[in-house]
């Protein structure tokens, strides 16, 4: 579809009150005077699918966000420090019943028929991040920076640190709270009035008004609408498309009251469902379990119904669409270049082959594109976003560059660090994005080059870090892959040498560390390795399993020893401890040992949580709090979690004295074959 075609489908979206065929849109497009081709309806179709605006009702009829939506109820619960100023904050508080294309801020809430005044609120922007994490905790800083210009310029001035103090708009509720006689645990009963421009109706419901089992019937509803999303979409290009479709898959019950608030189910009710790291993001997801890693980029923007040449660089791996084509051809002007052959050498990094049919192709597209563009373009007025565009398409070829180079296989995936190729999706999806923005005549503002300048520095940060990662795996791995000849011995005595690289980490954490370890080691003993690399105390019952090719779960004795095992594909175990911690544990590598080789760890990160803490969900939470509560939130995060416990640090060389005593202990064999 073409630009005029897609703004016509999302205005027959807006309007549209009942469930529609992929016909009825066709009609509306060709009814709004634009031009049709034939194969317009499959382009629909596959827009539909790609983007996740509408819902799949069956196999003919869709049904939109406004006709999901608009008659539905929900619930909003103000938290003690609204209900003490007289306040309540939009904030995540009406996703998904809210049109996702306007910001909280520009809600319009009514009481008994009559609009709620709005006022300004003023807090250090910690204090307000709770009301927008469920975007994602990293995008509540931007939702509060578009408040308003002042909260923009705030943040724009140091991307590395917080202001002091923002303000945001709030809605002045002190005169309901005080007719109501609102105590905490009273709720707001919501009416979306209008799904396009977010009006909704507040009505009180007393905290002990609804019955529990209503409650919970509801709350079963959701845990199965989000685990439902999960397994048909995976993590989807934002929590907010997440939920959404929760509340699709859970059900009509999930647009039904009585219910708990968004906030309420997801951080204080439900233990089936967890906030994960998602690369340089966060995601919902099944509790106890991580996402999975891409196995290349992952561009959720890049056009479903793409042009010859986007399929042409999506198939070599560079998701992109033609707007950044032409941003890479402005780049071309502004460095005063006009030869085709540097504009494609940037687009397209050496690592990756084109055939000579695919190079004319890209050529003949570039040389006409560039012959339109020469024709207006002016360096003058490119002066403040030429810069920027400039630095962005470094970043965008140096990410495609690398993600080339780790698809050709020169190293295991297992080695690369967590999440590699998602974390280098999100920045090459955020550089290209940044490189649509720049590709027209119109200039940005100086405001938003600010913005630009400074998302893009946080990006090269992150990109910086990930390679340093990278290239760190890959020095570990082919030194692990340097094997000693031994003449003479025989197939039984070499299969006795071989040791293992094995990486551990605990799930729904940022926690993991890589050992070295006999081939012959025991599962007591890899037990013994995991308790000291995460400072545990043994005090948890613990089993080891692995997933059989029937898909059932082999739960292992103590004293398998892990070079007997047939895992019958990927070499995986996990390590049930207790009730609350799941820690996946990665066979890699063989490894050739010295002489005087001993079971050590060799790398890791993060400090891990003490045993008796509630699970991965509240370790977060009190990790949260040493980092921006109250002096008294802090004190009672550190309370539980040890006057030892420093976040984010462990220390290797006493992990590894305490190993090396356990292995000697348990009679493990040196490589020398002595005991």
């Amino acid at each position: 579809m073409d630009l005029e075609q897609e703004e016509a489908l999302y205005e027959f979206l807006e309007n549209v009150s009942k469930p529609f065929t992929l016909d009825d849109i066709t009609d509306y497009i060709q009814a709004s005077g634009h031009k049709l081709k034939k194969q317009l309806t499959m382009e629909i179709a596959a827009y539909l699918d790609a983007r996740k605006i509408a819902f799949r009702q069956d196999n003919k009829h869709w049904v939109s966000r406004k006709t999901c939506f608009e008659p539905a109820l929900f619930v909003i619960t103000p938290s003690r420090l609204e209900l003490l100023n007289g306040i309540l904050i939009p904030g995540h508080r009406c996703v998904p019943f809210a049109n996702p294309l306007v910001l909280p801020h520009r809600y319009s809430f009514f009481w008994k028929g009559e609009a709620i005044p709005v006022s300004t609120t003023e807090a250090p922007p910690e204090d307000l991040y709770p009301y927008y994490c469920v975007y994602g905790e990293e995008f509540a800083p931007q939702y509060i920076a578009r408040d308003n210009p002042e909260n923009e310029d705030a943040f724009n001035a140091d991307p590395y640190e917080d202001p002091p103090e923002v303000s945001i708009h709030t809605l002045d509720m002190r005169g309901i709270y005080r007719e109501c006689a609102f105590v905490p645990g009273d709720r707001f009963l919501v009416r979306t009035l209008n799904w396009n421009e977010c009006k909704f109706e507040l009505e009180k419901v007393g905290k002990d008004d609804w019955r529990h089992d209503d409650l919970n019937e509801w709350q079963k509803a959701a845990e199965n609408g989000f685990e439902n999303s999960f397994a048909m979409l995976g993590p989807g290009a934002s929590t907010e498309e997440q939920i959404a479709f929760a509340y699709w898959y859970g059900g009509q019950r999930t647009r039904e009251v009585p219910a708990y608030s968004l906030e309420e189910f997801l951080y204080e009710k439900t233990n089936r469902i967890d906030t994960v790291p998602y690369g340089i993001e966060t995601r919902f997801w099944f509790a106890g379990r991580e996402i999975p890693d891409s196995a290349n980029l992952q561009n959720y923007t890049v056009p479903p119904d793409r042009t010859f040449i986007e399929n042409l660089l999506y198939e070599k791996n560079i998701p992109i669409s033609e707007f950044v084509i032409l941003s890479y051809i402005r780049d071309s002007f502004y460095r005063n270049e006009k030869h085709v052959d540097l504009v494609i050498n940037r687009l397209i990094p050496p690592v990756i082959h084109l055939e000579e049919a695919e190079y004319d192709l890209l050529t003949d597209y570039i040389t006409e594109s560039m012959d339109d563009f020469y024709k207006g373009y002016s360096v003058f007025l490119d002066q403040g976003a030429g810069p920027v565009r400039q630095r962005v398409a470094e970043l965008h070829t140096a990410v495609i560059e690398l993600s080339t180079k780790l698809q050709k296989g020169e190293i295991e995936a297992a080695w690369l660090p967590r999440h590699t190729f998602i974390v280098l999706s999100q920045i090459q999806g955020h550089a290209a994005a940044l490189l649509e923005d720049l590709a027209f005549d119109e200039p940005p503002s100086e405001t938003d080059i600010a913005a630009m300048d400074n998302a893009l520095d946080s990006m090269i940060d992150t990109f910086t870090d990930i390679k340093e990662l990278i290239n760190n795996a890959m020095d570990n791995f082919r030194r692990s892959n340097l094997t000693l000849i031994h003449g003479g011995k025989t197939s039984e005595q070499s299969k006795g040498q071989s040791w293992r690289m094995i990486q551990i980490s605990i799930s729904g954490l940022e926690v993991w560390r890589r050992a070295i370890i006999p081939h012959d080691c025991t599962m007591e003993q890899l037990h013994q390795l995991i308790q000291i690399g995460m400072n545990w105390n043994g005090n948890l019952r613990f089993r080891f399993y692995y997933e059989a090719a029937d898909g059932n779960k082999e739960y292992l004795h103590d004293k398998v020893k892990l070079g007997d095992i047939d895992f019958h594909g990927k070499k995986e175990l996990i390590y049930e401890y207790g009730s609350k911690w799941n820690v996946k544990v990665i066979i890699m590598s063989s490894y050739q040992p010295a002489n005087d080789e001993t079971a050590r760890f060799i790398a890791g990160d993060g400090g891990a949580p003490p045993d008796h803490v509630d699970g991965p969900r509240h370790f977060r939470k009190l990790l949260y709090s040493l980092e921006i509560g109250g002096n008294s939130e802090k004190k009672t995060a550190q309370s539980e979690l040890g006057t030892e416990f420093v976040p984010g640090v462990f220390v290797m060389d006493k992990m590894n004295q305490k190993l090396k005593e356990i292995f000697q202990e348990t009679g493990a064999k040196n490589p020398s074959g002595d005991i």
